[in-house]
């Protein structure tokens, strides 16, 4: 049997504990409530022929829920199953939506941290390309580090003024000190949180000015509309903004922001660091313990968990049976957007054989293969004359952007999101 709803266990309630310990706060002992087996390990590592597609490593996601500090990560995870280079491709910055949220992001650190031919430290930066926006806009030097960087690839003024380090952030990179240091979509791949962000705390040391900026996905938008898409091996961890905050607080920081953007997907969360004991470890002082909007409690978290288990499966059912009546019918679907919420949309679901083709607007990923299921990705142009029934949007944001494009092609036909 190709991969499909019988590889996918969904929990009616959560109920199973595992001896693990939490990487957020170190209690043992995690309570599964959602399982996808047998999925690509990685989500953007595109191939450059189907069957190496095919043939692509495979992983288990078995979520599990802290009830001690509301922290959800996956209690199967192998961190030896991944490898981000250079061929990592998960650059959004072709998209004037996105663009245009980054922008603004950009100008409102610069404007309210003063960063002003200041240096900018990015980890995680990925190809630059938000690293670039700060320093383009606040004249500012950047340092970003990466394994999936191509600092040729980037076109911007300020290019010279960044230095990039393509490798993984660890305590040896220390000595990179910047007035703001930024981490984007990046702690979510990361299995020993606390470890890491210690890590960057005693990066900082004494500067306690220094400017601290972390945005990940917020879990509590995937539990409520079940987007079981956003769940996917890559992403090892997932936080709210409760669960986020607390473990800045333990980490050595006090957290002055917390707040949701991007259409309310990602939690942005703002932070200071505040002195440590005299060696640099042990417990924080000075760190606000009052939790900010709109940061959810333990108790909140875990009712979302339990609804979640109940309802996901109603939605994985809808989704497979719909793609498996196009198919029947002859109707054409294509699915556009072929990053991490496609495969996993793809894998999990199981009805791959039902749509034939992807659809991108990033040309780097043009002519590859999606890990896993194994499906061309084509450019957008191609739609012309491939004339679809239904594109599936793998973001509802996205939607207003993909449809403009779509009527500049002439193309008609439904448009739908997940």
């Amino acid at each position: 049997m190709s991969l499909s709803l019988a590889a996918t266990a969904a929990r009616a309630e959560p109920e199973e504990r595992v001896s693990v310990a939490c990487p957020n706060c170190a209690a043992v002992g995690l309570t599964i409530f959602y399982e996808a087996r047998n999925v690509p390990v990685h989500n953007s590592l595109i191939q450059s022929t189907r069957q190496e597609a095919l043939d692509f490593p495979r992983g288990d996601v078995v979520l599990g829920f802290c009830g001690q500090c509301g922290f959800i990560g996956n209690a199967a995870f192998d961190p030896r199953c991944l490898g981000y280079s250079r061929a990592y491709e998960d650059q959004q910055s072709f998209s004037p939506t996105f663009n245009a949220f980054a922008r603004e992001l950009a100008a409102h650190l610069i404007d309210k941290y003063g960063l002003r031919d200041k240096t900018i430290v990015e980890i995680g930066c990925g190809k630059g390309d938000f690293l670039a926006l700060l320093c383009e806009l606040g004249h500012n030097r950047g340092v970003g580090i990466d394994p999936a960087a191509i600092p040729e690839r980037l076109q911007s003024d300020a290019a010279q003024r960044i230095t990039f380090v393509q490798d993984y952030y660890s305590p040896k990179y220390a000595h990179y000190r910047g007035d703001l240091v930024c981490c984007r979509h990046t702690l979510e791949h990361i299995a020993p949180t606390a470890e890491f962000l210690t890590t960057v705390r005693r990066s900082i040391g004494d500067r306690l000015d220094t400017a601290v900026f972390f945005e990940v996905p917020d879990v509590l938008r995937v539990l409520r509309e079940q987007a079981y898409w956003d769940i996917y091996y890559e992403h090892c961890s997932y936080f709210g903004p409760g669960s986020l905050a607390r473990l800045f607080r333990r980490s050595g920081f006090d957290v002055t922001s917390v707040s949701l953007g991007f259409d309310d997907q990602y939690v942005l969360l703002e932070a200071r660091p505040v002195a440590l004991d005299s060696d640099g470890g042990g417990e924080p002082r000075g760190a606000g313990t009052q939790a900010l909007p709109p940061e959810e409690s333990v108790e909140q978290m875990r009712c979302e968990v339990e609804a979640f288990a109940r309802r996901v499966k109603q939605k994985l059912d809808y989704w497979k049976t719909h793609l498996v009546a196009m198919k029947q019918q002859n109707k054409r679907a294509v699915v556009w957007g072929s990053g991490s919420k496609c495969v996993s949309f793809l894998s999990t679901v199981g009805a791959g054989a039902c749509v034939d083709y992807v659809v991108d607007i990033n040309p780097h990923r043009h002519g590859k293969f999606i890990p896993g299921v194994g499906k061309e990705i084509m450019p957008p142009e191609f739609l012309r004359a491939y004339a679809p029934d239904e594109v599936i949007v793998m973001n509802a944001i996205y939607l207003g952007e993909i449809r403009r494009a779509l009527a500049q092609m002439q193309i008609t036909c439904a448009v739908v999101a997940v």
